[in-house]
């Protein structure tokens, strides 16, 4: 399993929860003390931070990002998705 790689994660049903850090220096995903950090380097404006995240949560789990749905935390830095 790479750094990144959240594929144990992974489960059809399973909610996952990430604290998020716009306009960061980089995009990235981290686990740190068991809580999942995402970096992304585009403002909170306009939803386009949670596409990024979305994106990289894919990513890093392994799966399709239409497999991911923000559940809660919409306009907040933690935020809850549910995989379908």
């Amino acid at each position: 399993m790479s750094k990144n790689s959240l594929a144990d994660l992974a489960v059809t049903g399973t909610t996952i929860a990430v604290r998020v850090t716009p306009k960061a220096r980089a995009n990235k995903v981290v686990v740190e003390s068991g809580v999942i950090k995402i970096g992304v380097t585009v403002p909170p404006a306009q939803g386009q931070a949670n596409a990024v995240v979305t994106v990289l949560l894919a990513e890093a789990l392994g799966v399709a990002k239409s497999r991911l749905t923000l559940v809660r935390g919409q306009k907040s830095r933690d935020k809850v998705f549910r995989l379908d």
